[in-house]
């Protein structure tokens, strides 16, 4: 799925090593010079064998991790010019970022205990300003949408199945619209209908403008969402 040819995030001359202080500082080198552009009402597939890095480059563009070299440019605003480096950003204005235009669904759920799984989904939109009914309401009719029966709501999500969680964790990453979503397995634990569900989700932000980076391990998401594959080789020079 392609859209303008508007670049949301230019990834520039990445590289990654961690550094294993327990272990005698030994390094493990993750990636070096991937450049990558995402652009509006795209879908990117981070592809590869297991270790090539694509959880740790997906955590970079999320700024959890910072990168040893390189630039992860997100387009934060309307301006052409209107850019963030993430790779050099104070955290007040990762945060500020991620509250507004980047989005991020992990695979494992963390939330606050005892919070019902309603609030849990709302909150981003109640961040935003979003009056607390209308947020709710929103987060009540995706919940719906994938699945989770109202009588679970009032529950904290910890209780839950692990694909219970997962898909409240969907919910929660799409319920407040934002240009630039950031997906780990989305649908690594679910079962067809839901996946097809998640699937949905996931092909009307793109045709909505957003550009999405994920990883999608199953080659039938892949191909029903016409991903472009993002290929790192473990260990190797990717651009």
């Amino acid at each position: 799925m392609t859209g303008p040819e508007r670049a949301m995030i230019r990834a520039e001359g990445l590289a990654k090593t961690f550094v294993l202080h327990t272990q005698g500082g030994a390094e493990i080198p993750v990636f070096r010079n991937v450049s990558l552009t995402v652009h509006a009402g795209e879908v990117v597939a981070l592809h590869g064998p297991s270790g090539a890095g694509k959880s740790t480059l997906l955590r970079t563009l999320y700024a959890n991790y910072r990168p040893d070299a390189g630039r992860v440019m997100v387009r934060h605003g309307e301006a052409e010019d209107d850019w963030v480096d993430l790779a050099s950003a104070p955290p007040r204005a990762a945060l500020a970022l991620r509250r507004r235009t980047l989005g991020h669904v992990s695979q494992f759920l963390r939330v606050i205990p005892r919070v019902p799984t309603l609030d849990v989904v709302a909150e981003p939109l109640v961040a935003l300003g979003e009056e607390v009914g209308a947020a709710r309401a929103r987060a009540g009719a995706l919940l719906s949408r994938l699945n989770i029966p109202e009588r679970l709501w009032p529950l904290a999500p910890a209780t839950f199945s692990g694909g219970e969680q997962q898909r409240v964790n969907v919910a929660r990453g799409f319920v407040a619209p934002r240009p630039i979503l950031l997906l780990d397995e989305p649908t690594a634990s679910l079962d067809l209908a839901n996946r097809d569900i998640v699937v949905a989700l996931i092909a009307e932000a793109c045709a909505a403008g957003a550009a999405l980076v994920g990883i999608f391990h199953d080659p039938a998401v892949r191909e029903a969402l016409d991903a472009r594959l993002f290929t790192l080789t473990a260990r190797d020079t990717c651009s």
